[in-house]
């Protein structure tokens, strides 16, 4: 069993009812109502009471017994330091296209952790196997019915699953899908495709083995996204993946499409999405906005950059002046999106007094010719930006960033970045914020 460690806050929000008692940041929850909780799971649930008796632990070590007396559904306003008290649930996997694996030696031990737990996934919507789960997890998952997790499946034939997970138990996944379907739980699925291993013949099985369970009132495979797969310069030699080319994209959308229309007749509703870089990868449009119906997948990078067009417009009409005080800014992206981000280019600099100025990159430090806007590092601008002339500063989208953190993810700060290149650096957060850093 893992050691539960008491669960040490970071954070107390004003006003609330923590804020009130006087909890402080360090202060640590040992139990409430007698019972550890593991992690943020247990603690919603045991705080759902209307009378607590909690133990805790304040900064200097001292031991306190504390009553609170709340309505059901009033929160504590606590926030803490992880998720998880008892430990991460590691993932015992090699998948060939793991991006852990893809990193370069020698940065900080945590780059390297990989997770396969349910409770992050149920929390924040990461992606796990399900081969790594104990008897007893299965049953918390029943129990307490954790539902939608967020589940890799890559391939439902059993042995090709083996071989790509590197895993004996990763051949049960259409008896898994099976259990949460038993219980009307769900789950939403991704396959990442891998030309030549689990793609044509295995990807349209897998797709249909999917799709046979996006029925009843509670679908158990609630929706699937294909994505293709992203390799670095970093991966080892003897993987056997190859990248996904032009035409190879080009394929597996008009297979795909072939699939969601018979899947649209057959079930009434598509429950299958492409990830918008296949469409970025084969130079093809994108699709319409109305296809990605509730954009389950968006943080999978479905439907991700037709929803922030559509955000930028809306936000653009509300806020947008017509004039400014003249001012100068560089907004950096991946390559990518170039195209599809010209119109926001167009209409920012239609604002009199202001300009900006896009400039789209790869990354030499993953090795990738066509990168994502969340994988641009700091070398990649230190190695890019130098001697332009980036005018008032960066514009840098915060999902370039470590979550919480003024780092990328090659530990390079922003303040670093910020001094080499001479020039303030503006981390934006979503369309409003982006349109008020040019604005004010």
């Amino acid at each position: 069993m893992a050691i539960i460690h008491p669960a040490r806050i970071t954070k107390v929000l004003s006003e609330s009812i923590a804020a009130e008692i006087g909890f402080e940041p360090g202060d640590a929850i040992v139990s409430i109502n007698g019972t550890k909780p593991r992690d943020l799971i247990d603690y919603q649930f045991l705080c759902a009471d209307e009378v607590l008796e909690l133990e805790v632990l304040d900064a200097a070590g001292k031991t306190h017994y504390i009553e609170i007396e709340k309505d059901y559904d009033d929160d504590l306003g606590l926030e803490f330091e992880t998720a998880l008290f008892d430990g991460l649930i590691q993932c015992n996997n090699r998948c060939p296209f793991c991006f852990i694996d893809q990193q370069p030696p020698g940065k900080r031990s945590s780059l390297y952790l990989k997770d396969d737990d349910y409770r992050l996934s149920f929390l924040y919507s990461s992606y796990l196997t399900l081969t790594n789960l104990p008897e007893r997890e299965w049953q918390r998952i029943e129990n307490m019915r954790l539902s939608p997790l967020y589940v890799s499946v890559h391939t439902t034939e059993p042995e090709l699953r083996i071989r790509l997970l590197k895993n004996p138990r990763a051949g049960q996944i259409l008896q898994q899908i099976q259990w949460f379907q038993e219980r009307r739980l769900q789950i939403h699925a991704q396959v990442v495709v891998c030309p030549g291993i689990n793609d044509g013949i295995h990807l349209e099985q897998t797709l249909r083995d999917l799709a046979s369970f996006h029925t009843d009132e509670v679908p158990a495979v609630a929706s699937v996204a294909v994505v293709p797969v992203g390799l670095t310069k970093f991966r080892p030699q003897e993987d056997e993946l190859i990248p996904v080319s032009t035409e190879k994209a080009r394929e597996v959308i008009n297979q795909v499409r072939s699939l969601q229309q018979e899947f649209r007749q057959k079930y009434g509703q598509n429950c299958i999405w492409l990830a918008d870089e296949w469409f970025l990868i084969a130079r093809e449009e994108l699709p319409e906005e109305f296809e990605y119906a509730d954009y389950p997948q968006i943080d999978n990078g479905v439907g991700s950059i037709r929803l922030f067009l559509r955000q930028f417009s809306e936000t653009a009409d509300r806020l947008l002046p017509p004039k400014v005080e003249p001012r100068k800014f560089t907004w950096v992206v991946g390559n990518a999106v170039e195209q599809a981000f010209e119109p926001i280019i167009k209409r920012l600099n239609s604002v009199e007094g202001l300009e900006v100025k896009m400039q789209a990159l790869s990354s030499d430090y993953w090795g990738q010719n066509i990168t994502v806007t969340g994988l641009l590092t700091g070398h990649d601008l230190l190695l890019k930006l130098k001697g332009l002339d980036l005018g008032n500063g960066i514009l840098l989208p915060n999902v370039m960033l470590k979550h919480g953190e003024l780092v990328f993810l090659d530990d390079i700060s922003v303040e670093d970045v910020s001094q080499a290149l001479s020039t303030k650096v503006f981390p934006v957060s979503g369309v409003e914020e982006l349109i008020l850093t040019c604005i004010q």
